[in-house]
């Protein structure tokens, strides 16, 4: 008799309670700014329930769809092509924030470095589950590097490529994370690692210091109170509205910090508007929420029946975790400002949807989990 498939409801809720926070906190953040730009107040929230209502959508079907499905070599090319051609395609976009990262579909706007998130979880997870069904073990071949890692990597470092021309370093650096995060959990050593940290570096470091906004940004970082009214505004206003919630908040609704104070409220510094309405509780169950979303992930990735699974469970966990630890640190001033939304919450219909597309699949992987893993509930 076969096993019944049982869904993970608690990776369900806290996924479904983070989207209904980011709704009411996007309405609280952007009301004002959106009857001021729209004419109503609605604006913003309205959009961001419609994106709620689609992605949803794509997360049922694909808690329903065998995630094996996604393995066929026809699936995973399909889907890094498209999104090296949409990459390509947004360099061609006219300017928006003086950058190239949106391609426009009617009245809505897509992000494809969002979706290349999902790309490079997909690709690498089947190439290496077949590397190792290839040699009957999970490890790959580290000694290998022309047959196992460079074409692991390089795929994924032209999506890289793509995405710092927009220019979006801070999503860059994210999916670079993500990859080590994926080859680190499939067996790769540290050797390798600190081979790549290496080389990373000093790319990392022209890409800082030679870009004025970018070393503006770090400057700032460091020194914020050198120019509050310039370069240290953004973050000086974030902190503002950190320490204004105390340990209770000030009140649903009753933030002073997103009347034009602190820009980008409703988006990558939502969690500021958390911190002051909601204050010290508010702020701990959201990283709570977020702790609970690691640990069922990570759960449904060590209990998958294969190693596919279980490096496809892993990235969409770790791209959730290290979106959300990007912006927390960001927002609490113990990074320079990029350009990170927080997952499920923040204002943004790219980011929600892909968030909620690598959900289902983790939904679907949890399902099907042996509970053979580490971790139990």
């Amino acid at each position: 008799m076969p096993r019944r498939l049982e869904n993970d409801k608690w990776l369900f809720l806290v996924t479904l309670v983070l989207c209904l926070l980011g709704a009411v906190m996007i309405f609280s953040a952007s009301a004002v700014t959106a009857e001021q730009q729209f004419g109503h107040s609605y604006h913003f929230v309205l959009r961001q329930v419609m994106w709620l209502a689609v992605g949803l959508l794509g997360m049922f079907g694909l808690m329903k769809l065998d995630y094996h499905t996604l393995r066929e070599p026809a699936v995973v090319y399909t889907v890094l092509c498209v999104v090296l051609v949409l990459l390509v395609g947004a360099l061609f976009m006219d300017k928006s924030h003086a950058t190239h990262r949106w391609i426009k579909l009617g009245p809505a706007q897509i992000q494809p470095s969002e979706l290349a998130k999902l790309a490079v979880i997909l690709y690498l997870a089947w190439f290496l589950d077949l590397k190792r069904r290839s040699r009957n073990s999970l490890e790959f071949c580290q000694d290998d590097f022309t047959r196992t890692i460079l074409p692991a990597v390089a795929p994924i470092l032209i999506c890289v490529g793509l995405i710092v021309l927009e220019p979006d370093l801070g999503t860059s650096v994210d999916i670079v994370l993500i990859m080590t995060a994926i080859l680190f959990g499939a067996g790769l050593s540290w050797k390798w690692i600190a081979v790549g940290a290496a080389a990373a570096a000093p790319v990392l470091f022209f890409l800082i210091t030679h870009v004025s906004y970018r070393n503006a940004r770090l400057t700032a970082f460091l020194h914020p109170e050198a120019d509050p009214q310039g370069a240290g505004f953004q973050l000086l206003q974030s902190l503002i509205a950190v320490g204004s919630g105390g340990f209770t908040g000030v009140g649903l609704m009753e933030s002073k910090q997103k009347l034009f104070y602190l820009p980008e409220a409703h988006t990558d510094f939502i969690y500021a508007v958390i911190c002051e309405e909601l204050g010290f509780i508010g702020a701990a169950m959201v990283i709570a929420l977020f702790a609970a979303y690691a640990w069922r992930g990570l759960r449904a990735s060590f209990n998958a029946p294969d190693g596919f699974g279980r490096m496809l469970a892993l990235g969409a966990t770790v791209m959730v975790m290290f979106q959300s630890l990007i912006n927390f640190a960001v927002v609490l001033g113990m990074m320079p400002t990029k350009g990170i939304p927080l997952p499920f919450v923040s204002y943004g219909g790219s980011s929600l949807l892909v968030m909620l597309l690598a959900t289902g699949v983790l939904l679907n992987i949890a399902q099907q989990g042996d509970g053979s893993g580490g971790l139990r509930a």
